[in-house]
């Protein structure tokens, strides 16, 4: 019998309202980007639906440009593995904005940030988000400014 291929959708992606992992609850997206403002505790990634994959283990990844800890030193990518627990499952990867070098400020945030999903040693979903410095002249005319 022929094995069934995972169908794999990223729903959105960009800029999320704050996530609290221990609820079911997804974050809601609140803007569709992949430029991401290095404000503090912005919740930005995206979000994959996957079906026909029930039992199957993903592996994700976020890599960062070389965000600081508070001891000064460079935190590896964060990753880890997660079981698939229905054929039409739901799954927030992302990351926040955050302070954690006081020295440092947000400047290790900024760059590069690249998410990825992997589904038997294959990549199902990325998308690369670029945290820039905030520009307080866009900040304010979007506020009508």
């Amino acid at each position: 019998m022929a094995k069934r291929s995972p169908i794999v959708e990223i729903l959105s992606y960009g800029i999320y309202s704050t996530w609290d992992s221990k609820s079911k609850d997804l974050p809601k997206v609140q803007d569709f980007t992949q430029t991401v403002p290095a404000d503090e505790d912005i919740e930005f990634g995206f979000i994959v639906n996957i079906k026909k994959a029930k039992g199957a283990k993903i592996y994700y990844c976020i890599q960062h440009p070389g965000v600081l800890s508070k001891k000064g030193q460079v935190l590896a990518p964060f990753d880890g593995e997660e079981h698939i627990n229905s054929n039409d499952w739901d799954f927030y990867l992302g990351d926040t904005i955050q302070l954690h070098h006081p020295i440092d400020g947000l400047e290790s945030n900024l760059g590069e940030w690249h998410m990825y999903i992997e589904l038997n040693g294959k990549v199902i979903a990325e998308k690369k988000f670029n945290v820039v410095a905030r520009d307080e002249g866009q900040f304010w005319k979007r506020r009508g400014f």
